[in-house]
């Protein structure tokens, strides 16, 4: 029996996030102007490679053109375009292409987009057909995505093996992005969908507010000051635990951006990656990031414009990452995720890696990505 895949791409999804913009939702001309280069489709492909092995097992349901159909073609799966859109992909053809999907009695819809996309989808199908999401957009609250683009593939593949995967109802979140530019994160929960329970595979809803404990975020703050290296750039990811290291230099921060600090003093706000690319050419840099409350993540989640050639040229032993224990505790033994895009690079930042929890206080904690994940298992 044939396995029925729908598929659902959101082209312009996560157009907004390297280009600091915080989003895309009505933003994905300016994001190109900017000099985004679009994701998605390549986010889905990475997906779709981990079922090469099962082509003879299923058949793909999905969108004309980048909305679906080129990625699979691509790929040489059985496909058949089942909604056709127009060349300027819009909400209301994300939900006319799932209802479509419905109809046609596909075993799971498959989408590759963010948070707005869930929206749609869940406007469109509510829970009566079950769903995954392959992470593409600048904002994942929602825990209808899986952790990773591969993690997207390993849940349908057990599917198609047929193995016994539980379904259960997931919260589909939101922010308003308009607020979210300003610096306020609004979340509102818009409904539920049915998906594959994977916990290996699927993230949590992300932990919204701030850190109540504000002792050992001053703890963090002071020691991660105290070690700051002269005439050295300092990127400042985006967070709560961050900004209390901002705070602690008397600097102004971006909540929800990405900033660049030398000898404690501010040089540049809420940059985009090209810019922190060429800011950063040749220059003494370290990185201070959080991981992303709930899931765990410490790229690819809000914070695209770190992107794999920053990383890179960084290098791992210059990431200085900054987190509460109970934040860690609450992850219940479930690795850091990194997921920027590039796999290679996902591989090499895998492993231990020091977690600044206080002053002179650290722990070793493990990163992952979906295959080194896969690989301890078996």
């Amino acid at each position: 029996m044939q396995f029925k895949l729908g598929l659902i791409v959101n082209p312009v999804a996560g157009l907004g996030g390297s280009v600091a913009l915080k989003g895309s939702d009505g933003m994905a001309y300016q994001a190109i102007e900017l000099g985004a280069e679009p994701k998605a489709n390549l986010r889905t492909k990475a997906a779709l490679e981990v079922l090469l092995p099962y082509k003879d097992l299923l058949s793909i349901y999905t969108v004309n053109d980048a909305m679906g159909e080129n990625t699979a073609k691509e790929l040489g799966f059985a496909t058949e375009v089942i909604y056709h859109s127009e060349r300027s992909t819009t909400s209301s053809d994300t939900e006319l292409a799932a209802q479509a999907l419905q109809q046609q009695g596909v075993d799971l819809i498959l989408f590759a987009g963010g948070d707005g996309t869930a929206r749609n989808i869940c406007h469109a199908v509510a829970d009566t057909v079950p769903v995954l999401g392959i992470p593409a957009g600048c904002k994942i609250h929602s825990g209808v995505y899986a952790i990773t683009p591969k993690a997207a593939g390993r849940v349908v593949e057990m599917l198609v093996k047929g193995e016994l995967v539980t379904l259960a109802d997931a919260d589909v979140m939101d922010i308003d992005e308009d607020a979210f530019r300003l610096g306020t994160v609004k979340a509102k929960r818009y409904g539920e969908m049915q998906v594959p329970s994977e916990v290996r595979y699927v993230q949590a809803v992300k932990n919204g507010g701030k850190e109540t404990d504000e002792l050992v975020l001053a703890d963090i703050a002071a020691h991660v000051v105290s070690e700051m290296e002269e005439d050295t750039l300092y990127v400042m990811g985006s967070g709560s635990t961050v900004e209390a290291i901002m705070q602690e230099m008397g600097v102004e921060n971006t909540l929800l951006g990405v900033d660049l600090v030398e000898n404690q003093s501010l040089v540049a706000q809420d940059l985009t990656a090209q810019q922190l690319l060429a800011i950063t050419h040749a220059r003494s840099t370290k990185l201070v990031i959080t991981l992303i409350g709930g899931q765990g993540h410490i790229f690819g989640r809000g914070n695209q414009q770190l992107s794999p050639a920053l990383i890179r040229a960084i290098g791992k032993d210059n990431i200085i990452v900054v987190a509460t224990k109970t934040k860690l505790q609450a992850l219940n033994g479930r690795p850091l995720i990194a997921d920027t895009g590039d796999s290679e690079l996902d591989d090499q930042l895998s492993g231990y890696i020091r977690v600044t929890t206080g002053f002179n206080d650290h722990v070793m904690y493990a990163v992952g990505h979906q295959d080194t994940l896969q690989a301890q298992e078996k």
